[in-house]
């Protein structure tokens, strides 16, 4: 089995016995193979990449595929086939990649599942391991075939050095994914500031192993696009995320290439897919759809229907097939918050934290180099201004986090916060809306708290790149000087910066656009794929009953455009 990936990968394993065996079965042809056919009788190599959820299902899940596909070819086709590369790693990416390539090929597309079967993307294993992950996904993977042609990335590499991957790949490729790997390294450790010299540091040490991952996914697939016949070249890439891993890498080589490439991700809400055509879907873009959809005011029942989901979110309650909780307790009211943080008459403003490193926050600036810098340059400019109660609210998520708090990123500028300047912790038991009840001015960098700000008509500066910047209903500067001066003008006079009733209308708008018209209806959520593929068969999908829910948005996975102007409901 040809591994030249696994070779200029992988770094010798640490000095141990059992290890010393391993690297030695791994030089040798076929032992892992055999050892997992063996010992492990074609099971899952470790609990970390078990596909049994999938495995199970496939037989049938191919079958039904293959009817539809057969059931659509005997009839006029609508649209020519395409030639679709579906890339995927970590396993469940994998699993779920699998049911959107027998999709796809189901509805008459030539489909190509290129994996790469690894459990983590901070550490990498051994050869000996890797070669067993890579023998179990292609058993589990091959009841796909004839469907579905499934292909490992380890098996396509033509790499041949460790220290040269980069030197046959284009600069701009090689900018393009140096920035991929340092989102890596950023989300992995949830930090800002990357030290991309040295690999003597826990962040250098990373970036430097997800820039060699990174690059050489890069180099295997541009060699590999090179060796097969034009005729089975991709029309299309697809891949979910594209912005971090080698997701991220294969997106980058797609759009150098010129191929057209569609990423995907999944939200907080079951049943609804996000979509983005040659951009990476974490960038939210939503400037196609406001620009089509801002002049068509809501109906009664579209009003009432983001109004109760903002009520949920006022209250702390989950709401129709939303899945995240980020309050802690519902409203208790503006005037027990002022209450409970000691806070007089004097104007408030309420700064809302993103969680550091959240993959919304990087690589979003502005103005400042990041969000750690917006934070202290805020912190700082607000401890001279006494007449200002500053209260800093730390993102509820950070709950479920493990990198470094705000609460550090603040202490660092400003080691003793004076009285005028509040700090409240992600566990503290106040609700962020009581907190935009009692605001004069809001500061925000990326999180959606701006645009809840401004749906309850206070103003609000937006310093990232988020999604609802610059729609019409916040202030969006884009230099410091700016900065400062809407600052000031606003606390001049905070009642006369109060939204006018079109613009908190507008805000409203947006959030139902947002929220219901940019992702798309889709049947299986990555985290309950295993459960909702029994209520979305297959067959149940490709049927006339799923096509009339899904139909669009697998024509938009298999590389059509986005028409917004179906998206008025």
């Amino acid at each position: 089995m040809p591994d030249h990936y696994i070779q200029t990968l992988l770094k010798p394993a640490k000095s141990s016995s059992s290890g010393a065996i391993k690297r030695l079965l791994g030089e040798l042809p076929f032992t892992a193979e055999i050892y997992w056919q063996l010992r492990q009788r074609g099971s899952a190599p470790t609990k970390g990449f078990s596909m049994h959820r999938l495995e199970s299902r496939l037989p049938q899940i191919t079958a039904q595929a293959e009817a539809a596909r057969n059931k659509m070819l005997a009839q006029t086709p609508t649209s020519e086939p395409r030639n679709i590369l579906l890339f995927v790693t970590l396993r469940y990416w994998i699993e779920h990649g699998s049911l959107m390539a027998l999709a796809l090929a189901g509805l008459g597309h030539n489909v190509t599942l290129l994996f790469l079967p690894f459990t983590r993307w901070d550490t990498t294993p051994g050869r000996f391991d890797v070669r067993r992950l890579n023998a179990y996904a292609y058993k589990v993977l091959s009841q796909a075939s004839p469907l579905v042609l499934t292909i490992s990335l380890l098996d396509i590499s033509r790499s041949n050095s460790r220290k040269d991957y980069h030197l046959a790949l284009p600069t701009e490729i090689v900018a393009a994914i140096d920035q991929v790997s340092l989102r890596d390294t950023q989300y992995t450790l949830q930090i800002e500031e990357v030290d991309q010299d040295s690999e003597s540091t826990p962040s250098g040490k990373l970036f430097h192993l997800r820039r060699e991952c990174n690059m050489l996914a890069a180099r295997s697939l541009m060699d590999w696009l090179r060796t097969i016949p034009a005729s089975q070249r991709p029309d299309l890439v697809l891949t979910p995320n594209g912005s971090i891993l080698e997701m991220g890498a294969i997106f980058q080589v797609a759009r150098y290439l010129g191929t057209p490439a569609i990423t995907y991700e999944f939200g907080e809400q079951r049943g609804r897919i996000w979509l983005a055509k040659n951009a990476e879907v974490m960038r939210q873009e939503t400037d196609g759809l406001w620009q089509k959809l801002k002049e068509i005011p809501l109906d009664d029942l579209q009003i009432e229907r983001v109004r109760s989901l903002y009520s949920s979110r006022q209250n702390a309650s989950l709401w129709e097939n939303f899945g995240r909780l980020w309050q802690g307790l519902p409203i208790q009211g503006g005037g027990e918050v002022r209450q409970s943080l000691g806070l007089d008459e004097r104007p408030v403003v309420l700064l809302a934290a993103n969680v550091i490193g959240d993959s919304l926050t990087l690589d979003r600036q502005v103005f400042s180099r990041n969000m750690t810098e917006w934070l202290q340059f805020t912190v700082k400019h607000f401890s001279l201004l006494s007449g200002i109660q500053l209260v800093i609210r730390i993102h509820p998520g950070e709950r479920y986090t493990k990198g470094p708090s705000v609460a550090e990123v603040v202490h660092q500028a400003m080691p003793e916060l004076p009285d005028h300047i509040h700090l409240i912790q992600a566990n503290d038991p106040i609700n962020t809306y009581d907190l935009i009840a009692i605001s004069d001015l809001g500061l925000v960098y990326t999180t959606t708290v701006g645009m809840e700000m401004a749906m309850s008509g206070v103003s609000a500066i937006v310093s990232g790149n988020t999604h609802y910047r610059s729609k019409g209903f916040t202030l969006d500067p884009n230099t410091w000087q700016e900065y400062r001066s809407q600052i000031g003008k606003v606390l001049d006079n905070p009642q006369a910066h109060r939204l006018q009733t079109d613009q908190i209308m507008k805000a409203w708008e947006y959030a139902y656009r947002f929220y219901f018209n940019f992702p798309c209806p889709f049947p299986w959520h990555l985290l309950d794929f295993g459960d909702s593929i029994d209520v979305w068969t297959m067959e149940r999908t490709l049927a006339e009953e799923g096509m009339e829910q899904f139909g669009n948005t697998f024509r938009y996975l298999a590389g059509e455009s986005r028409d917004w102007s179906l998206e008025t409901l």
